[in-house]
C-alpha cells in the first residue's frame, strides 16, 4: 500500500498550487479520501474530504480549495487557490482505510 504526494512548493500569496496523491496497493475507489495539514508548531488540521460523492471543506479553506479524485488513475487532488501565508503547512493525503501519504510541503510567502 502506498500513497505518494506531489505538487507542493513555494508560492506567493494569492497564487495557486495543485497537490496530487497517487494511490497503489488497494482498491482506491472504494474509500473516502481526505486532505489534512500540519503547520509548524501546530496540531493537525482537517482540510477537506470526499465521502460518498459529497465534498466537505474546513471553513478556513472553503471557497478557495477544491478536492477531487480520479478513480481511473487512483489519484486524489487538492486544488488550492488564493493561497494565504496561513496555508503554509505540510499537507497529507489520507484514505478511509487509514493510510496516509508522506506529506508535501506547501509554503506561501
Amino acid at each position: 500500500v502506498q500513497l505518494v504526494e506531489s505538487g507542493g512548493g513555494l508560492v506567493q500569496p494569492g497564487g495557486s498550487l495543485r497537490l496530487s496523491c497517487a494511490a497503489s496497493g488497494f482498491p482506491f475507489g472504494s474509500y473516502d479520501i481526505t486532505w489534512v495539514r500540519q503547520a509548524p508548531g501546530k496540531e493537525f488540521e482537517w482540510v477537506a474530504s470526499i465521502s460518498r460523492g459529497t465534498t466537505y471543506y474546513a471553513d478556513t479553506v472553503k471557497g478557495r480549495f477544491v478536492i477531487s479524485r480520479d478513480n481511473a488513475k487512483n489519484t486524489q487532488y487538492l486544488q488550492m487557490n488564493s493561497l494565504k501565508t496561513e496555508d503554509t503547512a505540510v499537507y497529507y493525503c489520507a484514505t478511509g482505510n487509514g493510510f496516509w501519504g508522506q506529506g508535501t510541503q506547501v509554503t506561501v510567502s
